[in-house]
């Protein structure tokens, strides 16, 4: 059954679906009086690559989506109690363990603007929660274990991701755990950094950032399903946007790096600091048809109906359309 909304939204929500579906204006209707935001240097920093996500942005979309957020954690802290109260733990001072979110969606989407977004508002929230952000880029094989499977050119693909330990990590976080590690990844050196880590202690919040951290369980080959990462997940968010706009922002993305990243002698893709605008235009739009565009349709946008939140974006970056699940 497909669980994913479609345009154009029904602001009555007179339709039955698994789906709340608001316009921009319904969704920034929503927002609270709040002392939740972000000065314009703090924004600047955290804006992606070609991102042109501004103050408006930030007050209409992620501020509510952040006060949602923030009810979904105060009612799951409130379970907790509740649960432990008729379990008789009260004397076992049980901490409470991390909420965590998982933000989803395609290559050159935006998605990481939004993880960073929600860690600095969520920050900001009422009780001054702490809050951690890790990319599921550190969890990619390095480079010389996909070369020996012949899968390099399916980076960012689910089977380039060591998915048992990004598990366990997130297993981990969710128990409890004094201390966990993740590895880091370098986007200039296109691999895994070795000898570097990323530490978490215990945060109340951890958000999960990637392409596919929204996958179904597998099924194992004696016919049983196991774990999946979005088992732990409190509340999701989905990116989402039509293909043509996403190959536009790639494209562009590929021509800004080629003049700043690129040039650093260090760069995986140096080769491509070169070349001029028309062969540039070309490769990416190349990379993205033999790489990116599949990895979407066949493995991250068939997970966007498993998502809480679905935001839509038009062709300037702005979202358009909420969805908030409603099931």
């Amino acid at each position: 059954m497909n669980l994913t909304p479609t345009t154009p939204v029904d602001d009555d929500n007179t339709e039955p679906g698994p789906y709340i579906e608001l316009s921009r204006h319904a969704w920034a209707d929503l927002a609270e009086s709040t002392e939740i935001d972000i000065d314009d240097e703090t924004l600047e920093r955290i804006r992606g690559l070609g991102d042109p996500t501004d103050q408006t942005d930030v007050a209409e979309v992620y501020r509510p989506l952040t006060q949602l957020i923030h009810l979904y954690c105060m009612h799951t802290g409130s379970l907790f109690e509740a649960s432990n109260a008729y379990l008789q733990l009260q004397d076992h001072q049980m901490r409470r363990t991390p909420f965590v979110i998982g933000v989803a969606g395609s290559v050159a989407v935006g998605k990481s603007t939004t993880a960073r977004l929600l860690k600095e508002l969520l920050a900001r929230s009422p009780r001054r929660p702490k809050v951690d952000l890790v990319p599921t880029d550190g969890f990619l094989y390095p480079n010389a274990v996909l070369e020996e499977h012949g899968i390099l050119d399916r980076k960012g693909f689910p089977e380039s991701y060591d998915r048992k330990a990004l598990l366990k990590f997130v297993v981990d976080v969710k128990s409890g755990a004094p201390e966990v590690v993740a590895p880091v990844y370098s986007h200039v050196e296109y691999d895994i950094v070795a000898g570097e880590q990323r530490v978490v202690r215990q945060p109340d919040v951890l958000i999960i950032e990637g392409l596919n951290v929204l996958q179904p369980p597998r099924l194992r080959s004696n016919g049983t399903m196991g774990l999946t990462l979005s088992d732990f997940f409190d509340f999701s968010v989905y990116i989402d946007a039509d293909e043509q706009d996403i190959m536009s922002w790639y494209i562009n993305r590929f021509l800004t790096l080629r003049q700043t990243a690129f040039t650093n002698p260090h760069s995986f893709f140096s080769e491509y600091a070169k070349l001029p605008d028309e062969e540039a235009i070309d490769i990416a739009r190349s990379i993205w048809r033999r790489i990116n565009l599949p990895n979407l349709t066949q493995n991250i946008r068939p997970t966007r109906g498993r998502a809480t939140a679905i935001l839509h974006k038009g062709p300037d970056h702005e979202v358009k359309n909420v969805w908030i699940r409603k099931i």
